[in-house]
């Protein structure tokens, strides 16, 4: 193992290893001790990276309060408080994110369907702008204080950054903002369909987020309510099983790659 301080190779393993079992080092040119976490963001956590990891996921993608996953880590033997569910949240969410939005650029499709859905925050509505394409595949989300033509441009100019690449149509519920935002933000070439009927799929996939935002009772701020809904989202989108749409899986296959994935999301987060 590389030296974190120095970047040298010549580096020592030493019998001695941390309270939580992780390996020790020494530096033989930087004479530096160090272990496994060293240099990492997960260094100085009283908690294995791997349950820290796990606290969060379980944040994300399931209907548990911070004091739920609390009380079931505490019958695994682990114990910290509600607050130390919030705090890792806060602090690897947003990690977690950019490896996703990093892993999926480039895959999503040339249609893209666009809407908005209703968030509280501090007992105020906003709206979160969420995209999928015509495979039900996530192509951006952001939330916005305001429904307006400064809105839809910055939600278009960050789904094309996450994305890569322009849409060839859109379609949409018709709001007053969108042709404009369209044409000035990505082309005037991109075909703009204005039908509330053609965009039920994702009025559909906004059960997702509602589903496991309603339980939350809204947020307290604007931030950890972007952190959060951008946070879940691609992890949904991360262990989404299906490619295309009405395609149909098994519960043996699709319990096989929720493990595999789950194995690569923590591989991924740990490595880099």
């Amino acid at each position: 193992m590389n030296c974190p301080h120095c970047a040298s190779a010549t580096t020592k393993e030493q019998t001695k290893k941390t309270a939580l079992g992780y390996q020790t080092f020494r530096c033989l040119d930087c004479r530096q001790a160090f272990n496994e976490r060293t240099g990492t963001p997960f260094n100085f956590l009283e908690y294995p990276t791997d349950i820290v990891l796990l606290v969060v996921l379980w944040r994300l993608r399931y209907k548990l309060s911070l004091r739920d996953l609390a009380e079931m880590f505490l019958e695994r033997g682990w114990e910290f408080t509600h607050e130390a569910v919030r705090q890792w949240e806060a602090r690897f969410a947003p990690r977690l994110t950019e490896h996703l939005r990093a892993k999926r650029r480039g895959q999503a499709g040339r249609s893209w369907y666009v809407d908005e859905t209703y968030i509280k925050v501090r007992g105020k509505w906003c709206y979160l702008y969420r995209a999928i394409d015509t495979d039900g595949n996530l192509v951006d989300s952001r939330l916005s204080e305001k429904r307006n033509m400064e809105a839809a441009k910055q939600f278009f100019k960050q789904a094309l950054k996450a994305v890569g690449h322009a849409p060839e149509r859109i379609t949409t519920d018709g709001h007053d903002s969108y042709p404009r935002a369209i044409r000035e933000t990505l082309s005037h070439d991109v075909i703009h369909r204005c039908n509330p009927c053609l965009n039920n799929r994702l009025e559909q996939d906004h059960r997702g987020i509602k589903q496991r935002y309603y339980p939350m009772r809204g947020f307290g701020d604007m931030n950890s309510a972007s952190r959060f809904c951008r946070a879940f989202d691609e992890v949904r989108q991360f262990f989404r099983v299906r490619t295309t749409t009405r395609q149909q899986i098994s519960l043996a296959y699709r319990r096989e790659v929720f493990l595999q994935r789950l194995d690569a999301l923590k591989a991924m987060v740990l490595v880099s």
